[in-house]
């Protein structure tokens, strides 16, 4: 039996609206010279946020699936934008004209060695039960960015596909030419099984989530519980994301609907060549029971009732697709409260609202509760309030295909947006009942501090819950076990949601929140109202929770006297980078690159980070000049060359990892190249680390 939403129901009356209790105001707030007035405003904004209402929003957003373009996406569009505009804010629709695919033709075929038929798919989603699974706007199984092609190749399983999965098949002499790779979803982005089954030569990838992962080996599957049903398939892009987001096109300029096509460049190098489809274990099952050669390795066993085999021999499959690949119309949804003494300096917060199919936790929670914010903000206005820089809410859309909405926006506005204070993510806002988040290292006390103002549902405030609480983390943030001295973690931002070009592309320090839970219908038509409501949040209290956090990030940032970076635990993060960057670089048997400058540059940075630091406490001079030194420093660690190899991605400090997708590589240019035995490069890369150092160090030391 399933006693979340009876719980919730014992609860409902005391905590259906969750009060503000006076003792979670804080007296005093790094960044305010006196925070008696804002506190006050904060208290306001805090008693707004309906949870009744942010089901209302979830339900009507979740009533038809939406991907990302057709008419239904559309609705979702006009109706955000209704509300951003019966708030207050100035709200527009921008569209772009991208390039992505639909799927006409997905088909698997599955033979045993004698040539019988095993299994004939992707099997369509199907549970007792379910309200959505039967609408025929349900979008088949299928990859974003997944080649055309008809294939017929033997089997070899992968495990979770990652380089030292494809580097342990290697030591086995197993050869993936021609071959089909079957890998289980986990532990790296889905791209990224992809891009290194293509290298090794495979024709063909098959992607399916095994039950110990998300499926009955967690607990109870849907409609029972909340986790995988034998028919659930993860959809998902298969971009290489970690080359570059966006428009696969347009790499680096905005995909307007009056971009000539000759501005356009072939997107080959940033898509796979080879097919991909995902499919359910239902489908993989008779493939893994079939399939012969060596029994696997330790760790690579899954929870299906055989011993696993890696191939080849026993199985070949037969794989179609025919992807429908066209420039289609997205709509961002963008909405403008006006700053009255910085209107330039920008506090941009943003959500994405397409979805695979229903999308009820991802995104639509974050769409609910962000319409929550939005609320709370306009009953602000109403007031008479305004805020001190300017506030703007995005509701992105096609991030499910490749990040394309925010990119695209962020492209187009990179002028802009290098006086952009913040950028504050949510996506998969509410999963169940664990708050976590991740963040630039200078953004990381922000979030700490500002979650001692909220309340949470289960009494006492979002930060004590976090503090006592152990998530498993999602697919953009770590296990938010704290680290040694910390009571929270904030784990780092990689990418994989719509903080990648805010961040790495521009440079805009950003964070990202979310409150997580027992959650296995993850990309699937199970992610819908019914699963939410018994799974997740039957009474809505932790989308009000998460629009409390969500608004009071954006409320807080745009009034601050002086901005709240913490710029000592940023360059002190860094020294500990190189310090682990040199230990690696003699155990690859690298070491004769000399780190000398890169070490003397962080030292300095942390020297110029303290002696600033005095001054935010301070709070006195010209604040106006301290803070735009401030903003600069995020700045100065951007290199105008990028990354090598993949050079839209142009943060110094932090990349998604080209075999990892979503986790976060540290120094990326220096790490990369060490992991490539490039004493070369990685002498070059430690020369452009210096010199963003020695940047923001100067930045620093000459703020007034």
């Amino acid at each position: 039996m399933n006693l979340r939403p009876l719980l919730g129901l014992l609860l409902l009356s005391a905590l259906a609206q969750v009060s503000i209790p006076a003792q979670t105001a804080p007296e005093v707030v790094f960044g305010y010279k006196d925070f008696a007035a804002e506190s006050k405003i904060e208290q306001q904004f805090l008693a707004v946020p309906d949870a009744k209402l942010a089901g209302q929003h979830l339900k009507t957003l979740t009533a038809e699936p939406h991907l990302a373009s057709t008419p239904e996406d559309h609705k979702t569009a006009e109706y955000v934008a209704a509300k951003f505009r019966a708030a207050g804010l100035d709200t527009e629709i921008v569209p772009y004209r991208v390039l992505m695919n639909q799927p006409k033709v997905v088909r698997m075929e599955a033979f045993d060695a004698s040539g019988n038929l095993l299994i004939s798919g992707p099997t369509r989603e199907h549970v007792e039960g379910d309200p959505g699974q039967d609408d025929p706007r349900v979008v088949m199984p299928f990859n974003g960015s997944s080649g055309s092609g008809d294939v017929t190749g033997e089997v070899v399983y992968a495990n979770y596909g990652r380089l030292e999965d494809f580097d342990q098949l290697a030591a086995q002499h197993v050869d993936l030419h021609g071959k089909i790779v079957l890998v289980r979803y986990g532990a790296n982005f889905r791209g990224v099984k992809v891009y290194i089954a293509q290298q090794r030569g495979a024709v063909g990838v098959l992607i399916y989530s095994d039950p110990q992962d998300d499926g009955y080996y967690k607990g109870d599957p849907w409609p029972l519980g909340p986790w995988r049903p034998e028919t659930g398939v993860q959809r998902g892009s298969v971009q290489f994301l970690f080359k570059y987001p966006g428009d696969p096109e347009t790499p680096g300029v905005a995909s307007t609907m009056d971009l000539p096509d000759s501005a356009r460049i072939s997107p080959d190098g940033n898509q796979p060549r080879i097919i991909s489809i995902p499919i359910s274990y239902h489908d993989a099952s008779p493939i893994l029971h079939a399939l012969q050669g060596e029994g696997v390795p330790q760790g690579w066993q899954g929870a299906l009732p055989f011993r696993y085999h890696v191939g080849p021999g026993g199985v070949k499959v037969h794989l179609v697709s025919q992807q429908d690949y066209q420039r289609r119309i997205i709509w961002d949804v963008i909405g403008k409260v006006k700053g009255t003494e910085y209107p330039d300096d920008w506090v941009v917060a943003g959500n994405h609202r397409d979805a695979w199919v229903y999308g009820a936790v991802d995104p639509n929670s974050g769409t609910a509760a962000m319409l929550e914010s939005v609320h709370g903000i306009g009953e602000l206005l109403k007031q008479g309030w305004h805020p001190r820089r300017t506030i703007v809410f995005c509701s992105w859309d096609a991030e499910e295909e490749g990040l394309i909405g925010s990119t695209e926006w962020v492209e187009q506005h990179a002028k802009t947006l290098e006086r952009a204070v913040a950028y504050f993510n949510v996506d998969v806002a509410v999963a169940g009942p664990d708050f976590s988040a991740a963040a630039v290292p200078s953004l990381k006390q922000f979030i700490r501090e500002l979650t001692h103002s909220v309340p949470s549902p289960l009494g006492a405030t979002v930060y004590d819950q976090w503090r006592n609480t152990k998530p498993e983390g999602n697919e953009h943030r770590a296990s938010n076990a704290p680290k040694e001295n910390e009571e929270v973690h904030v784990g780092d931002l990689g990418s994989g949601s719509d903080f990648t070009p805010f961040l790495q592309h521009v440079g805009v320090p950003s964070t990202d929140i979310g409150s997580g839970g027992p959650y296995g219908v993850y990309h699937s038509t199970f992610d819908d109202y019914a699963w939410f409501v018994q799974n997740a949040d039957p009474h809505f209290l932790y989308l009000q929770q998460m629009a409390r956090v969500f608004g009071l990030e954006a409320l807080r940032m745009a009034d601050t006297d002086v901005l709240p970076y913490d710029y000592v635990t940023y360059a002190k993060a860094i020294e500990s980078y190189i310090a682990a960057a040199k230990r690696k670089a003699s155990d690859a048997g690298v070491g004769s690159v000399d780190f000398a400058q890169a070490e003397l540059a962080a030292g300095h940075f942390v020297a110029a980070a303290e002696k600033t630091h005095d001054l935010q406490l301070a709070g006195s001079g010209d604040l106006a000049k301290l803070n735009q030194a401030l903003r600069q420093t995020e700045a100065d660690l951007i290199t105008d060359a990028g990354l090598p190899n993949r050079p839209w991605f142009r943060h110094t400090i932090y990349a998604p990892g080209e075999f990892t997708g979503y986790a976060a590589v540290v120094i990326p240019g220096v790490n990369e190249a060490i992991d490539a035995k490039d004493a070369t490069r990685a002498t070059q890369q430690l020369a452009v680390l210096t010199q963003a150092l020695t940047r923001a160090a100067h930045t620093l030391e000459t703020a007034p």
